[in-house]
């Protein structure tokens, strides 16, 4: 529940350089809707002063102040009609998103699960439903779970798995908890020496 006149970060627009934080950018955004170019020139050079004083750690690094109008550029979406002292072009390519790498084929997303479970997920995705279909998905899935209590070393929450399960084959498996019963063996540990010996002392 939202209270009236509180400002919550979650309602407010994504800032561009949070580095800068919210104040520079809503001058940045002021600037944008001043009437002439002479205010618009005032104002960022005021803003720049800001952010020199925030990043003045930076000072002695090579093109401190380009970097500085390349950000303003940035922030203002490259839409704030000012001369620039320098050519901020450059700032796009810092602006632009990287795009998305394409990992090899050996590399899994989740550590835990192993190459080789992958391989099963996606023979899963275009298998056609049946026994077969059924079995395969049995172990695999009490194969997730003993993956996971070893890596976590402890008990893992079934829905956990059929969550997996259903992220790493594209929503084509989905485990039927109400129905689907995992073996017990995977779910039990054996109990440690010490415990063990305590449990004795107790009785």
């Amino acid at each position: 529940m939202n209270i009236e006149g509180l400002d919550y970060n979650t309602q407010r627009e994504k800032l561009v350089m949070p580095e800068y934080g919210r104040e520079v950018q809503n001058m940045v955004s002021h600037a944008m809707t001043l009437e002439t170019k002479e205010e618009r020139q005032r104002c960022a050079n005021a803003i720049i002063k800001v952010m020199g004083q925030m990043a003045s750690k930076n000072k002695d690094s090579i093109d401190y102040e380009r970097k500085l109008w390349d950000h303003l550029a940035i922030m203002s979406d490259f839409k704030l009609d000012i001369d620039y002292p320098y050519d901020v072009s450059g700032a796009l390519k810092i602006a632009a998103k990287p795009e998305p790498m394409e990992y090899p084929m050996k590399q899994i997303p989740v550590r835990h699960y192993g190459k080789m479970m992958f391989e099963i997920f996606d023979k899963l995705k275009s298998m056609p439903e049946g026994k077969e279909r059924d079995e395969l998905v049995r172990l695999t899935a009490n194969q997730m779970k003993h993956n996971l209590e070893q890596w976590s070393q402890g008990s893992i929450d079934d829905e956990k798995i059929a969550s997996d399960l259903a992220r790493f084959t594209d929503g084509v498996i989905q485990l039927d908890l109400s129905t689907f019963k995992f073996n017990t063996s995977y779910a039990t540990k054996p109990m440690a020496q010490g415990q063990q010996a305590k449990k004795r002392k107790r009785k």
